[in-house]
Parts: structure tokens; C-alpha cells; sequence
């Protein structure tokens, strides 16, 4: 007898600042035992507010509530609102094939709808995706080409012009040191003249 795999929908909602000229997009968040915050990139092994912390602030531990094994929510927020970051991901609902957060036992049952997003952010002018899934689940809704690893594409949204980004994966399951993975974030960062 087959096990059904129950379906997640996504348990946030996006995070669309009106100022946003960034759209992050991440594949889906890990399921909630491995959270330590109410927000993206919430499991304290993924790297990613440490790569910008080490970025903007020459100290990957800079969004780490100090004393307690969580990130600072509120400095994180208050963070992508003065920079113009909006973030969400590229699937609203998924079927976990194992029971651990690697998108390579995701399977999207819900894409998310990209233009929807962009439509809410006019100011944006590029787009990150952090993984491979999620690179691979975007360029099948907008007509970019997947850039290389630590490159970009440009592509046309609505006669607004726009970059695809790609670059490393925030999780510790992917093989690179956090300085060189911020290195490659260093780029897009610089690019759209936030760093």
C-alpha cells in the first residue's frame, strides 16, 4: 500500500516592500521543526543572513540575536526595507518526498505566479534565485535564460527591463565556503549599487 504525501502550502506570505528593486526567490521554506524565526531563511544552518551580514557589515553574525541560537527577525526586516529587497519563493505548495528541507526531494505541485509578484513591485529591476529548483521553476515561467552560477541574464517583464540572477545556494548542503558563496552576492549586490 503507497503512503499519499501530504501537499505544504506555503506558510508565509510575501514580503513586498514598495520600494523593492530586488525580488530574492528561494524554492520553498524547511519544514517548520527546523525554524528558529517567523520568517525566510528561518533555519539557523542556512547561511543566508550571514552572507549578508558579512557583506553589509563585515560580520556574518551581525543578524544573530545575541546569546540565543535565532536570527533578529526585526533587524532583518528593518534591513531589507532600507535596502529594497522584497523576498518570497517559487513554489506555493509542495510535496516533501523526504522528510528534510533539500530541494531535491521537493516537488512543486504550485508554482508560484512570478509576474503576479512583479506586478506588486514596479520598481524592481532584477530577480535572485537562490538554488537550482528555483532558477529552473522561474526561467520556466518568464523568458530568461538560466545564467551561469554567479552570472545574470537579462530578460523583458511588461517592457521593464530586467536581470535573472543566480547564485549559490544559502544551505550548508552546498559545497562552498560562505566567504566564497558571498563573494558571488557581492556581485549583485554591487550591481544594483546596494552595497
Amino acid at each position: 500500500m503507497s503512503t499519499i504525501i501530504p501537499i505544504e502550502r506555503h506558510p508565509l506570505e510575501p514580503f513586498l516592500p514598495e520600494n523593492a528593486r530586488l525580488l530574492m526567490l528561494g524554492s520553498f521554506p524547511p519544514q517548520q521543526k527546523r525554524w528558529c524565526m517567523d520568517f525566510y531563511y528561518p533555519n539557523l544552518t542556512n547561511d543566508m543572513w550571514r552572507i549578508i551580514g558579512y557583506l553589509f557589515y563585515e560580520d556574518k553574525e551581525h543578524f544573530l540575536l545575541p546569546g540565543r541560537k535565532a536570527f533578529d527577525k526585526d533587524k532583518i526586516i528593518a534591513f531589507l526595507l532600507e535596502k529594497g529587497i522584497a523576498i518570497y519563493d517559487t513554489s506555493t505548495a509542495v510535496r516533501r518526498l523526504k522528510d528534510n528541507a533539500s530541494d531535491k526531494f521537493l516537488e512543486t505541485v504550485e508554482a508560484t505566479d512570478i509576474g503576479h509578484l512583479l506586478e506588486q513591485i514596479p520598481l524592481c529591476e532584477a530577480i535572485v534565485t537562490t538554488g537550482q529548483k528555483a532558477t529552473d521553476t522561474i526561467c520556466e515561467q518568464i523568458s530568461a535564460q538560466a545564467p551561469l552560477m554567479g552570472n545574470k541574464s537579462a530578460f523583458v517583464f511588461h517592457q521593464r527591463q530586467m536581470h535573472l540572477y543566480r547564485m549559490p545556494s544559502s544551505s550548508r548542503a552546498y559545497p562552498m565556503a560562505l566567504e566564497k558563496k558571498a563573494e558571488s552576492y557581492r556581485i549583485l549586490f554591487e550591481d544594483l549599487h546596494m552595497l
